[in-house]
């Protein structure tokens, strides 16, 4: 049953980023809001605070204690937590990721248990609590859980949030806490993300895979958030774009040119060729370019009631529009020659048997 509760005072974490800072602006919109605190340790920049618009930024670190004053000074009844690094911060370590991520997110979900104004707790986690191996189906439902462990930080973090979250929704049954497990999310604003690795000209895959991506735009991603604080009942829902697309048919959409190699040489070879854009990449990154994950968002549109504008193929399409990717070899090129190719193997024959 949907939850009834209106949200009038909301508070948004991770205002300086980019999610926490979208979803701030968004909710600005809605005139049913009456107040909007966008609270982050670091000030957004002033285009960011320029689309806030009328929500009142205030700096202040979710790992301080002090964080519940302004909680409870302000009767808060709606948290956003969408504060969560999916890497170290610059010149910080693993260890300075989750000190951020977890104690963080520990500490205000402490102080929205002890406040009696809060009634709805919103957090943004990721689709790669599933992990990715040989072994998952097709598409991962909400109550399966990972059949093999993931190793990277961001995903473990994400899975000790959510363990948080809802030991929150059993001490304050009165309370709807909706976990929102994103897939991956792309677009044109998002091009430092996994997708960095298709502006190389070659882009190296896993022989004998072909990853099964599912997607969402970054302007849904927002959306989804912003939809969650107004009215999300409690519970789990993945948030992804219709469809589904193949690695390799993203390499081809992008122009890029296809390089398998064994998965044992992926991450060397794959670094030796594409420099410090494949450096970068998370644990969670390489496996997900090796196995992909599928989600069944049943619940999300029945559930929570969202529906995203972008479908998976629509949101790749959008980020390789926005990055300017010049290709290196024209897709139609390839579809032509593969079509000339069938051609000279001539049609093929249906054999009847009797």
């Amino acid at each position: 049953m949907r939850d009834v509760h209106t949200p009038r005072v909301v508070l948004v974490t991770g205002a300086s980023r980019f999610f926490g800072g979208n979803v701030v602006a968004r909710l600005a919109q809605d005139p049913g809001i009456e107040r909007i605190l966008a609270v982050d340790a670091m000030t957004p920049s002033r285009e960011l605070s320029r689309r806030m618009g009328r929500a009142e930024f205030i700096r202040a670190d979710i790992r301080n204690p002090l964080i519940r004053k302004v909680i409870d000074g302000s009767g808060v009844d709606t948290v956003v937590h969408a504060a969560m690094l999916v890497r170290p911060p610059s010149g910080g370590s693993r260890a300075v990721m989750k000190d951020l991520n977890v104690l963080g997110a520990m500490q205000l979900f402490a102080v929205c248990q002890k406040s009696p104004s809060v009634r709805r707790v919103v957090v943004r986690s990721t689709s790669a609590v599933y992990g990715c191996s040989a072994k998952d189906p097709a598409k991962f439902t909400e109550e399966m859980s990972a059949r093999t462990p993931p190793g990277g930080g961001f995903a473990r973090d994400a899975i000790e949030i959510e363990g948080f979250v809802r030991g929150l929704a059993r001490r304050r049954p009165d309370m709807a806490t909706a976990i929102l497990r994103f897939a991956p999310i792309v677009g044109p604003r998002l091009g430092g993300r996994g997708m960095q690795y298709l502006r190389s000209p070659v882009a190296p895959t896993v022989f004998g895979r072909d990853a099964r991506m599912q997607l969402v735009h970054e302007e849904d991603s927002i959306a989804a958030l912003a939809h969650a604080a107004q009215v999300a009942p409690g519970g789990t829902y993945n948030i992804a774009g219709d469809g589904a697309l193949a690695l390799s048919q993203a390499v081809r959409r992008a122009g890029r040119i296809e390089l398998p190699i064994p998965f044992v040489a992926f991450r060397t070879a794959g670094r030796a060729l594409m420099g410090p854009v494949m450096r970068a990449f998370t644990s969670e990154q390489l496996d997900y370019f090796h196995f992909g994950c599928g989600l069944d968002t049943t619940r999300m549109r029945t559930e929570l009631g969202f529906v995203p504008r972008w479908t998976t193929v629509q949101a790749f399409d959008d980020f390789i529009r926005g990055a300017a990717l010049r290709p290196v070899c024209d897709p139609a090129w390839i579809d032509t020659a593969e079509q000339k190719l069938l051609g000279l193997l001539g049609p093929v024959r249906e054999h009847t048997y009797e």
